[in-house]
């Protein structure tokens, strides 16, 4: 579906909000300390991970549309080069402000939004994010009662998005708890140098490591992350 399939620190440059937002307010998981609680009495590995990595939590801050934009955007570039093209595109929007409008991407010329940067295909593929938007075909209001499955049903119908990033987006937007992305090469990596000694990890042996982490898998996910780059992983 157009995503890139990067390492877990590169969950970064494709769902970080701008600086432009950077006073938007933060918001943690109320069952990170739980979480944390269960995690440690159930894996070894968490129980000698989370107190080593100190006190960061997982964070969200901006709105689904501006994220899954900026997903978009920085789909298969360096962190500077989704910066740099993702504060061009932004910068078109006539009155600009810390939420992108669906409305506001519809109206831009293909070939302004071509000039700052994005390819013509990132640009079908964010016409067709804000159409969804516009239309109701994603439904936000209601995400709060939906599955996590069902979610990403609705994400993925999205042209540029894949499962990848529709579970990024429920880590680290939603902040759902239970959420194990197979799929992330450095999910992968940091469930093979934690519990197989460096060697090689198929996704049934790191789902029937996730088994034991239920119902807590994102947090258990982030603190993989953690260990192999001790900088939070943050949204």
């Amino acid at each position: 579906m157009g995503e890139s399939l990067m390492p877990a620190r590169a969950v970064q440059p494709e769902l970080a909000v701008t600086s432009d937002v950077a006073a938007t307010a933060r918001i943690t998981p109320d069952y990170w300390d739980d979480a944390c609680k269960h995690l440690s009495r159930r894996d070894r590995v968490m129980r000698k991970l989370i107190p080593q990595l100190g006190e960061g939590r997982l964070q969200s801050r901006g709105d689904a549309f501006t994220t899954l934009a900026r997903s978009i955007v920085g789909q298969q570039i360096s962190v500077a080069a989704a910066q740099s093209v993702w504060t061009r595109f932004a910068a078109l929007v006539s009155s600009p402000s810390t939420q992108l409008a669906p409305t506001e991407v519809l109206a831009l010329e293909t070939s302004t939004v071509r000039a700052a940067g994005l390819s013509a295909r990132k640009v079908e593929y964010l016409c067709d994010l804000a159409a969804h938007f516009e239309s109701g075909a994603v439904h936000v209001d209601q995400w709060q009662g939906m599955d996590d499955e069902a979610i990403i049903d609705e994400l993925v119908a999205i042209r540029g998005i894949g499962r990848w990033t529709a579970e990024m987006f429920l880590i680290f937007h939603l902040m759902r708890p239970n959420v194990m992305p197979l799929d992330d090469l450095g999910l992968l990596k940091g469930i093979s140098v934690n519990y197989f000694s460096g060697e090689p990890v198929s996704r049934a042996e790191a789902r029937e490591v996730g088994d034991a982490w239920a119902p807590f898998r994102s947090v258990a996910t982030w603190y993989i992350w953690r260990s192999l780059d001790p900088l939070p992983v943050d949204y």
